[in-house]
């Protein structure tokens, strides 16, 4: 592995396991902060690879390379959620700083110790239990009603790994999983989780920002919404959010941070309910991410300081940044692969046709269903910049050609 190029001044190299977009993201506020990036990437042409120069390749589950990498690096942190515990536990032995440490990740690596501690907490979820067997899931299912969410506590993202399921037989592959997981140490090795489905009115995240200090800072509340699960457009703010809700939605992400001992940023998704007693809005809490996340792309283009540069500001324990809007509204809409492998001619056509929107490509290979980019644009009339994010994303994708 080669070492990262140190600049001159005594700023430090900030180290991002993972070369996906995230770590892509992060340069550019890193070379607007003075400090240096090195991204432990899959490969030559990962995402993060592509426009960081120090960029060794390894596998996030190789101690030894995730060992060699750290050692350059003032302070760790992570592209996704994904490293073992194992490599992890290594890392803290090497003395190496870790932001957010193994013990605040575990809840984003591990949905039912997320669940356990949001309910110590009495933080708002949707009603769950652990269930290991069919017998077990039927015994929630018949007491909350069904159909019911199951999930793998491990692992799962933009819609995998979960299932609406109306009857315990519809689960009964993953229950056979548990059962050789059970066996040999494997990812269901603690089952399966178990929720309630909610009768939500729509889905919400809470982007906050923790430094080390416990300096902590929130942007407002958006509106996400999800296309078979997953995320296709963000609307900043959510639009005709009660304003109790928005303050008790970033008052309880900010304290799970705090309680959590998160350190950059997170984001809280959350689903905008009815309360059972009164009526009024509320919310309960579904996951959580501990690093930047797509519901916070639109920071940006769309906020003083985007969530990028906040979370490099955090994990260095830097002052945090002003997260107040640049604009009335922000929209933004992920571009998902589709039959179009060559993007250039239709990222200069949208450039030209609406030089108003801010286009972000990962320098991903295209498959159908994947996030290769997102588009941004903000201004005052939130319908036509509904209408024009998603004519950009889709003339990227290919799904309309004029």
């Amino acid at each position: 592995m080669t070492s990262p190029q140190r600049a001159p001044g005594g700023f430090p190299v900030v180290g991002i396991i993972g070369g996906g977009q995230l770590a892509r993201m992060c340069q550019p506020p890193a070379v607007g902060l003075g400090v240096t990036l090195s991204v432990l990437a899959e490969a030559p042409d990962a995402s993060a690879a592509l426009v960081v120069p120090s960029s060794p390749v390894g596998e996030h589950t190789d101690a030894d390379a995730v060992r060699t990498f750290a050692r350059d690096c003032d302070v760790v942190t992570f592209d996704h959620e994904h490293v073992p515990a194992s490599v992890l536990s290594a890392l803290e032995a090497d003395g190496a700083i870790l932001h957010p440490s193994p013990a605040s990740l575990v809840f984003a690596q591990d949905k039912l110790a997320m669940r356990r501690r949001l309910t110590a907490l009495d933080i708002a979820c949707p009603r769950w239990a652990q269930v290991r067997d069919a017998g077990e899931l039927k015994a929630f299912g018949d007491r909350v009603g069904w159909p019911v969410v199951v999930k793998t506590p491990r692992g799962g993202y933009d819609g995998k790994g979960v299932r609406a399921v109306g009857s315990p037989q519809e689960a009964s592959d993953w229950f056979d999983l548990v059962v050789r997981d059970s066996r040999d140490g494997g990812l269901l090795s603690d089952g399966l989780l178990a929720e309630e489905r909610v009768p939500f009115v729509r889905e919400l995240a809470v982007l906050v920002a923790r430094s080390p200090s416990g300096q902590a800072a929130a942007w407002p509340v958006v509106e996400t919404v999800q296309t078979d699960g997953v995320c296709t457009e963000v609307l900043a703010p959510a639009p005709d959010l009660d304003g109790e809700l928005s303050a008790a939605a970033t008052r309880a992400a900010l304290r799970i941070a705090g309680e959590l001992g998160v350190t950059g940023v997170m984001a809280v998704e959350m689903f905008e309910v009815a309360d059972e007693k009164t009526s009024q809005p509320s919310y309960a809490v579904n996951e959580l991410a501990l690093r930047p996340h797509n519901s916070g792309h639109w920071t940006i283009d769309g906020a003083v300081t985007s969530q990028f540069e906040q979370h490099l500001r955090a994990v260095l324990d830097l002052p945090l940044g002003a997260t107040t809007t640049r604009d009335r509204w922000t929209v933004m809409a992920n571009v998902l692969g589709g039959d179009y492998d060559e993007l250039y001619p239709a990222y200069r056509h949208v450039m030209a046709r609406d030089p108003g929107v801010k286009v972000h490509l990962y320098g991903k290979g295209v498959r159908p269903g994947r996030k290769i980019g997102h588009v941004t644009v903000s201004g005052s009339d939130l319908a036509d910049l509904r209408e024009r994010a998603r004519h950009a994303a889709d003339y990227i994708a290919g799904v309309i050609t004029e």
